[in-house]
This record gives structure tokens, sequence and C-alpha cells, in this order.
């Protein structure tokens, strides 16, 4: 029996409608959650990224401002910018789209974020609050990896979590989120041995490595629910058959585009997973949806006593 297919696309609309109805609330009552996206010079996937945080916005009813620094910027000048954003009452969010020009301390920047406006998560202090259990902002790809798990009501509780992947941004987020829900869980790496045997050990196994199909059959217990991470880009005809050979659907998209997306897990996978998130369509479009959830938290989390009283749950 084929997997079933956990729809992120479809959780990630509920999840703005729900903000999108917040926002509507908070608007009615003179209120409504700022956003500031700087995106420093012009790499074509950082411009792409940023107009789909800025149309999310415009969707879901947040204000958004965005700040293009030329790409000779200097690390005082981006200091200066972001403790003027920190300033801005009406922004609640701030986001520095990586990567950065190589003459910017992008550490120095993100530290200088202040961390009740770091919708992105990433800061020490909201990391620690994590880890602690803490209110704080949850870096957005992980908090949407426990969004598809709660909403498709997969039991986190009890069960033996996996995580392939130990980046700051991904991996090691995901593995708190997972522990702080009672899982057991086991961070997996490139030093791991007998990586495929500690995999099939997972009723929940997240792969967030960066290789393509990387994950095959023999890494995954029958019936385990597996989230895909991952984002990377075929070319190659030959990898492409490897992958896709007897696709009708993707063999018309690669004919026409030269290219298809693909995950870290192997399409076979879905032969042997109880549930799995697809790519594209799985844990992508929950990225920008937890950004406007961050975006709507920080709000509330700085100016709770002027938001009303039925926003600040």
């Amino acid at each position: 029996m084929p997997a079933k297919i956990l729809d992120g696309t479809k959780i990630a609309q509920e999840i703005r409608a729900e903000v999108a109805a917040e926002v509507r609330n908070l608007a009615s009552a003179g209120q409504r959650p700022g956003l500031a996206v700087v995106l420093v010079g012009h790499n074509p996937a950082s411009e792409i990224y940023v107009r789909g945080k800025v149309k999310a916005c415009e969707e879901v009813g947040i204000f958004s401002k965005k700040l293009d620094p030329p790409e000779s910027v200097t690390t005082p000048e981006m200091l200066n910018l972001i403790e003027y954003l920190n300033r801005r009452d009406e922004i609640d969010g701030i986001l520095v789209q990586l990567p950065l020009p190589p003459q910017v301390d992008a550490k120095a920047v993100l530290l200088a974020v202040d961390p009740a406006k770091d919708v992105d998560g990433f800061h020490p202090m909201n990391v620690g609050f994590l880890s602690t259990q803490r209110p704080g902002l949850v870096p957005c790809t992980p908090a949407g990896i426990m969004e598809i798990l709660t909403r498709s009501k997969i039991p986190v509780a009890g069960r033996e979590a996996v995580v392939v992947g130990r980046s700051d941004i991904v991996g090691k987020p995901a593995a708190m989120l997972l522990l702080n829900a009672n899982a057991t869980v086991t961070v997996c790496h490139s030093k791991t041995h007998d990586l495929p045997a500690v995999c099939r050990r997972a009723d929940i196994l997240v792969a967030a490595v960066g290789r393509a199909g990387m994950i095959t059959r023999k890494y995954v217990k029958p019936g385990a629910s597996v989230v895909d991470v991952g984002m990377n880009t075929v070319s190659d005809p030959t990898e492409f058959r490897r992958f896709f050979a007897g696709n009708a659907k993707r063999e018309e998209t690669f004919g026409q585009k030269g290219s298809t997306l693909i995950g870290d897990v192997h399409p076979e996978v879905a032969e042997v997973a109880g549930a799995i998130t697809p790519v594209p369509g799985g844990v992508g479009p929950l990225t920008i949806a937890m950004l406007m959830f961050n975006t709507l938290k920080a709000m509330k989390m700085r100016r709770g006593s002027r938001v009303p009283e039925e926003s600040r749950a």
C-alpha cells in the first residue's frame, strides 16, 4: 500500500488563513504586524525568495517593507540599518536574506537583530529559549515540520525520531522541537556509523541533508512517517532516470524544463513509508507560512498590552 501523502500546500494554506483572520481582527483595532526584509544586491535565487515573502505578506494583510542595500554595502552600514529597524516600533519582524556578500560579517549582522524581532529564529537567545522550552521565535522550517506532523495527526510523544542533518537552521532545531514534544530523538550526520541501520529505527524520519535522493528504502522502517526537507535540482538525464524512470508526469516536466526538483528522499521510499511529504509541495510551502505566523507572534509578544485580548492567545 503506497504511503499517505502529507500535503504541505494544503496545511500552509490553513495556517495562512488563520494568520489572515487574526491580522484582520488586529487591523480593526488599529494594529497591524510589520515585517522588514533586507535583500543585499541582486542574487536571482534570493530575489525569488524575497518576492514570495513579500507576496505572502500582502495576502495575509501584514505590512511589509523591503530594503535593498547595494552589493558593495559594508558591515558597519548593515549594522546601522539593523539598528534603525530595531528601533522602529511598527516593524515586528526583521529578516535578513542570506547569503550576504563576502565582505559583510553575516554572523555579526544576524546577532545585531533584536531577538524579539528575529522571525527566522536564528538568534542565540531564541535558540536558548527553544532549548529551555521558554516562549520565543522558532525557525520557520522546523516549526513547519511540527505543524505537518500535528495537523496530519501523526503521534510524536513516545515515538522514535531520527533527524538526518545537524544544521543550525533545520536539523538541530527540528531535533529540539521533537524532543520538546516527547519523542526520543537521534541526530545523524556524516560521521554516523551505519546510517541506514540508525534510520531504520525511526517512527519519524526527518531528512535534511541536502543530497538528492540519498535516503533510499533501505533507510526506512515499513510504516514510518518520512519528512523530506531537501530541495535539490536534477538536470542530468542519467540521474533523472535513476530517480524517475517511468514517471510520465515527471518525464514531461523534465522534457520541457530540462530539470526537476527532488528532495533528499528517493521516490521509492513511498512504497515503504506509512506517510511521506512530497517535493515539491511538502515542507517548502510551510516555511513561508510559518514566517507569517512568526511575524504575528512577534507582534503579540512585543506589543502584548496593546493587542486586543482575543488575539493574545
